[in-house]
């Protein structure tokens, strides 16, 4: 079926019809409602080449992937790309991604913005200070970016409280009575990170502390990096009495190290995860369940997806500013420090 066929089957205009399949304000939500459900119906699927010309937009968003890391390994990316495919989708908008190399990335904005085929990019994993944002500003290339980065510039964002959630958790690891408490946290360039640290150390500072520097220590989020500065850590004298970690696949690492070591979780050492909600990796059932601030990374795909359409019809970028409470749930990897 062709659009003009469609338009003759509903009794619209087929200017109507197009505006209505490509989520123009101006279209009321019932007409909305009863054209894409006869394009459903009908199996009518819009011409790229021809919508584009009657639209001026490509149906798509970008994203840029580091050949350098198998991201396609990693969940958190996952996890964020399904929850955004899933907005995208209800819109018929596809995801375009674009290869870049080592420290390429520049480059690979700079093709994206040349050849049109995208209509905004998403940006994730932001560091401290980020070029990205000044160079997608100066492209005039629409953009979200999930996460925080220090600039002037205006620009959409949606982040998580990290430097909340991490003052939080560690407060309640000192209301345990916990002194010797560790960091094991994400690689320092990444804002997350950096807002992390700072969260543990407010919450130190609080209580008159200083954080141990023997105690803090950043890396990849894997199990096996969780492991190697867990093992370090416990070596210590006086060892930690709890852990503050930054990812749950870090905890599975730190599980692993504190068994090695003959210790027992939730008694001898107490820890605290970063749970992104992963289907496959629950706090519930593992043994003893794992205390966590938790805030699901799909949800935040979904709704990067949401103000991104948001932005793409014309929302200013200086009002799509959220930031997401983060959840501190107590399980049994937490108790009162051991008195020995």
């Amino acid at each position: 079926m062709k659009l003009k066929e469609l338009a003759s089957h509903l009794k619209l205009s087929q200017t109507t019809v197009s505006r209505a399949l490509n989520g123009y304000p101006e279209v009321n939500e019932e007409t909305r409602r009863r054209v894409l459900e006869a394009a459903r119906r009908h199996g009518y699927q819009p011409n790229a080449s021809a919508r584009r010309l009657a639209t001026g937009q490509a149906g798509a968003i970008g994203i840029v992937m580091p050949t350098d890391r198998n991201m396609l390994l990693d969940p958190h990316y996952i996890e964020f790309q399904a929850g955004l495919g899933e907005t995208l989708l209800r819109d018929e908008i596809d995801i375009v991604l674009t290869p870049s190399g080592a420290g390429d990335e520049t480059a690979a904005y700079r093709r994206i913005a040349v050849g049109e085929r995208v209509d905004g990019v998403v940006l994730s994993s932001p560091l401290v200070h980020d070029e990205r944002i000044e160079l997608l500003t100066d492209l005039r290339l629409p953009f979200i970016l999930h996460g925080r980065t220090e600039t002037p510039i205006e620009h959409a964002w949606l982040d998580i409280d990290n430097e909340g959630a991490f003052r939080h958790a560690t407060k309640h690891l000192l209301d345990l009575g916990h002194r010797r408490i560790g960091l094991i946290n994400g690689e320092a360039r990444y804002n997350f990170a950096r807002d992390r640290e700072l969260g543990f150390r407010a919450a130190l500072a609080a209580r008159g502390l200083e954080a141990d520097p023997r105690l803090m220590a950043s890396g990849l989020m894997s199990d096996e990096i969780g492991y190697r500065i867990t093992e370090r850590f416990l070596a210590e004298r006086p060892r930690p009495t709890a852990l503050l970690v930054s990812s749950m696949m870090m905890s599975l690492g730190a599980f692993r190290a504190i068994r090695a070591a003959g210790l027992e979780l939730g008694r001898d050492v107490s820890m605290i995860a970063h749970d992104d909600v992963f289907p496959f990796l629950n706090p519930d059932v593992m043994v003893p369940t794992m205390s966590t601030t938790r805030s699901s990374i799909r949800a935040a795909g979904k709704r990067v997806g949401e103000l991104l359409l948001e932005l793409l019809r014309g929302r200013s970028a200086a009002s799509i500013h959220e930031l997401w409470p983060v959840e501190l749930v107590i399980r049994g990897s937490t108790g009162p420090v051991p008195r020995d």
